[in-house]
């Protein structure tokens, strides 16, 4: 199985934690897991809040390519919406040649309208704006040109200068949350469906099922597997580790609540977000209280000793097939100590055994 190190940079939960000092801690948990044995280092994009603040995540991650040079990079993920089509284009060829082929490209469309504020742009378009930009972006990295005449971006054929060195094949990721997002993705050929862990795997099984038919019947082959990004707590005994991930899963879901606005109504009158507003309808209907969201964050996410994430881990795979991983050790609040002895002990005893699960040995969802 393929394992990554997904890195937020949160201070959401510390009471004046200054944001360079949360940028030191999580550079050095990026140093430990690098030499741990984690496949890839990966990083979110956002912008303006303590939530997640890594406004540039192709900038950090041409850091940490030339730091580590025998580890992948990976963007989960751009938010295209926020960006020109070309400039990611160009961005994204240069960190390729950079890293030498070490670079694993991930989209997204946004979620959070703060940000798309900030950005002086309507959620209204995301959808247009991700789909639009997506096709041109994977066929410039194919072809070294890019050109669009959509309805929003109206590209003259330009060619990508320097020229794409290598096929992006194989390392293409996006955000598929919602049903309208999985029928996006499956559209643009082999990429993988990025999922968090937010909810029971049972009740993302049908979704990520959807997209392999899709897949399927767009392109006449299988989908690859989908990426599961996890939100961990590992420690020597169950109990320690669930009263750990209660306090900071839990922090980490009141976090996500606030930074989506999941408690409003704004999401039932803006087009193409309707999953979302599922959500923030059952939110509101249990009266803002937050303790479902977190016992169902906790039925999704790893905690607990190396062995019971293992045995959790096999479960997810059972119900919805092949994965890979990717695993967050900070999140919610949690002390930098417990975050890097919490990483340390999953690269000691949970990584060496995915290491040895293969493919095939998955059994996919019915």
């Amino acid at each position: 199985m393929d394992v990554g190190y997904f890195m937020i940079f949160s201070s959401y939960g510390w009471d004046n934690q200054p944001d360079g000092e949360t940028w030191k801690e999580e550079l050095r948990l990026a140093d430990v897991a690098a030499d741990l044995g984690f496949d890839c280092l990966w990083s979110t994009e956002h912008h303006f809040a303590d939530y997640s603040f890594i406004p540039d995540n192709i900038q950090l991650m041409t850091h940490l390519a030339a730091k580590h040079t025998h580890i992948d990079v990976g963007t989960a993920a751009v938010i295209l919406p926020w960006h020109d089509p070309l400039r990611v284009a160009e961005q994204i060829v240069m960190l390729d040649i950079l890293s030498e082929g070490r670079l694993r490209f991930g989209m997204g469309r946004g979620l959070a309208r703060r940000e798309f504020e900030g950005f002086r742009l309507s959620m209204d378009e995301s959808r247009g704006r991700f789909d639009e930009a997506s096709s041109m972006i994977i066929n410039a990295l194919e072809t070294g040109f890019i050109e669009g005449d959509g309805p929003i971006y109206k590209q003259p054929r330009t060619e990508i200068r320097p020229r794409p060195q290598r096929s992006m094949a194989g390392r293409l990721y996006s955000v598929a949350t919602s049903e309208e997002s999985v029928e996006s993705v499956a559209k643009l050929g082999d990429v993988r469906m990025v999922m968090f862990a937010d909810r029971p795997w049972e009740m993302r099984a049908p979704v990520i099922n959807y997209g392999r038919e899709l897949h399927l019947k767009h392109h006449g082959r299988p989908a690859p597997p989908p990426m599961l990004t996890d939100f961990a707590i590992c420690a020597d005994n169950n109990e320690k580790a669930e009263e750990m991930a209660r306090k900071y899963q839990g922090k980490f879901t009141e976090s996500n609540f606030y930074h989506y606005e999941f408690l409003g109504q704004h999401f039932a009158n803006v087009k193409g977000y309707d999953g979302y507003q599922e959500k923030a309808e059952f939110a509101r209907q249990a009266g803002g209280d937050l303790k479902p969201a977190v016992e169902n964050f906790m039925k999704s996410a790893s905690w607990g000793t190396p062995n019971r994430i293992l045995r959790e881990l096999e479960k997810r795979r059972e119900v919805v097939g092949d994965f890979e991983l990717n695993v967050s050790f900070r999140f919610g609040g949690t002390p930098y100590e417990v975050s890097e002895a919490s990483l340390k002990l999953f690269a000691k005893e949970v990584l060496p055994v995915l290491k040895t699960w293969k493919a095939e040995d998955a059994v996919a969802a019915e």
